[in-house]
């Protein structure tokens, strides 16, 4: 294996290579000829324009060496630091796919960290035996500060949302990675003297969740702490009432008696819109607030039944063209369509044999 790979990588780097000896090469060469031209040659005794541009063109070789040498160096690593970058977020955060279960997905993030891909804003869905299970979260901050977070609480979730047999449980194992979490990078910021647990656990810092379970009937159960409710597509959007939401995870334990609440039923063809709240806080240069259940309304009125790749796509261009491309913080959208159809009953089905018996016996 070390053989192989050390021979893709001389044949990989070969053009480089010659691209690097031709750059600095040329130069090089030029400088050395206008040297030795003026060392046989005084300056005094030269008459005409050929000597003065040969010595002109030999001091540009020499600044454009300097140059180029200075610039290609950071700039072929910051490409390299930007391509692992991406790729580690792109595996923080990975795309969904277009359908999962019955469902057609899409989602979407916009940082407002420049430069980064992910924030402090994370989605995932994942199917079970229990059904479709969705988190989507917003840690607060956004940045390199707050993708611990959002590492801790995806981690968790993809092995508790196939573990678990109830939401409850899968909030409760939420909760305490990010417990986990927020020990450790207390211990690593305010180190204790004594080796115990130092004085400051940012219990400033918090998580807002939610959880959602959708089973094959189009069932929604949803399990809230601190974030937005979802919105609703038919032919406009609707804000589900979920009634009030339970604290943010960090800063208060969960109840003792939690438990999921049947949110709604999803039928063909619906949607589901689940967001952060960079995207309603987000505001233009006169402080007015972007209205998203418009932007919602808009995007369903395109078509029936609605694409949920347009939508995240129409949002975040309206997002962005009201915020002239400055957010003030991170936007995360998820869009679930239920593609479930209702199956006709047949000639044999016990429903369709009894709805022939009753009348008759009536």
């Amino acid at each position: 294996m070390i053989r192989t790979r050390t021979t893709r990588r001389g044949g990989c780097s070969g053009v480089p290579y010659a691209r690097r000896a031709l750059v600095f090469g040329l130069p090089t060469v030029w400088l050395v000829a206008a040297t030795v031209w003026e060392l046989a040659c005084p300056f005094s005794s030269h008459d005409g324009m050929a000597p003065r541009f040969v010595t002109c063109a030999a001091f540009l070789a020499l600044v454009a060496y300097l140059l180029t040498g200075v610039r290609l160096g950071p700039v072929r690593e910051l490409r390299r630091i930007r391509e692992v970058a991406r790729a580690a977020q792109q595996v923080l955060l990975r795309p969904l796919p277009p359908r999962l279960d019955g469902l057609a997905l899409a989602a979407g993030q916009l940082s407002a960290s420049r430069g980064a891909m992910v924030g402090g804003d994370l989605y995932e869905a994942v199917a079970t035996l229990h059904g479709v299970r969705v988190v989507i979260g917003d840690v607060r901050g956004h940045g390199l500060a707050a993708i611990g977070a959002v590492a801790a609480i995806l981690g968790s979730f993809r092995d508790a949302a196939h573990d678990e047999d109830t939401l409850e449980n899968v909030m409760r194992r939420l909760e305490r990675a990010l417990q986990r979490h927020l020990r450790d990078r207390s211990r690593s910021e305010h180190p204790a003297v004594n080796g115990t647990d130092p004085d400051n656990p940012l219990a400033e810092e918090f998580v807002t969740v939610l959880l959602l379970e959708i089973h094959e009937d189009g069932e929604v159960l949803a399990l809230n702490c601190g974030h937005p409710w979802p919105y609703r597509l038919r032919r406009t959007a609707e804000p589900l009432a979920g009634g009030d939401p339970l604290p943010p995870l960090g800063p208060f334990p969960l109840p003792a008696d939690l438990s999921a609440h049947r949110c709604t039923r999803l039928l063909p063809d619906e949607a589901l819109v689940l967001h952060t709240d960079g995207a309603e806080d987000a505001r233009d240069a006169n402080g007015h607030f972007f209205s998203l259940q418009r932007a919602l309304t808009e995007a369903a009125a395109l078509g029936s039944p609605v694409s949920p790749a347009v939508v995240v796509q129409r949002v975040h261009t309206a997002l962005l063209r009201h915020t002239g491309g400055r957010l003030a913080d991170d936007v995360a959208l998820l869009v679930l369509r239920n593609d479930r159809r209702r199956v006709p009953a047949q000639p044999g089905d016990p429903a369709l044999r009894r709805s022939r018996v009753e009348p008759s016996n009536r």
